[in-house]
């Protein structure tokens, strides 16, 4: 029998790496000392934003519900980032900072169209994630604001082996409004916490 440690055993770096994200978030959200506060996740598509923030919302350090709202719901289409980024920040956002309560309706893919409506409570915690959130416009609206990174080839192949066929005829086209997004707002620099995840 062997002494070396068994594949299984060995540490996943992505699962480390968010783990260790998870924990910083919070920090920060603690930090804020606020019942509501509001919490921007940016990065590129397969980087990690959606995990991460569906990690954040289950280990969320006090007790009730955290509202968590994806972008990937608001895009109105495949050339739909800056639409649904701003839609993000004038529908939940700007509420939410005014003490108001945001409707959002999410966008149905297939129909090509806005569906069911949504509410967003000002009086809870807020949890916005997607590619694009992050501007100098949206940037203010939130207590904590993070940028997840990673190697273009490692998130290509975590956004192609999640959406599989349906992502792949349209990953060169959303990178394009990703770069186009970068250049214009450049989200990092607007992020109070940069996360790397290999």
């Amino acid at each position: 029998m062997s002494s070396a440690p068994s594949r299984s055993n060995a540490a996943d770096p992505v699962d480390t790496a968010l783990t260790q994200a998870v924990g910083a978030v919070l920090a920060r959200v603690r930090a804020v000392g606020a019942a509501n506060p509001v919490v921007l996740v940016d990065g590129r598509s397969g980087a990690g934003k959606s995990s991460l923030a569906r990690r954040i919302v289950a280990a969320w350090p006090r007790p009730g519900r955290v509202q968590l709202v994806a972008l990937d719901d608001l895009y109105p289409g495949w050339d739909g980032l800056a639409d649904g980024a701003e839609y993000a920040r004038a529908q939940v956002l700007v509420p939410h900072a005014k003490g108001l309560i945001g409707i959002w309706e999410r966008w149905d893919w297939e129909a090509d169209a806005r569906a069911e409506a949504h509410a967003v409570d000002p009086a809870l915690p807020l949890i916005v994630e997607g590619a694009g959130v992050l501007t100098a416009a949206s940037a203010p609206l939130g207590d904590v604001t993070v940028w997840v990174d990673a190697p273009t080839g490692v998130r290509r192949r975590r956004g192609l082996d999640r959406d599989g066929d349906t992502y792949r005829p349209h990953w060169d086209r959303w990178a394009a409004q990703e770069d186009a997004h970068i250049a214009a707002h450049a989200p990092a620099s607007l992020a109070s916490l940069v996360i790397e995840v290999p």
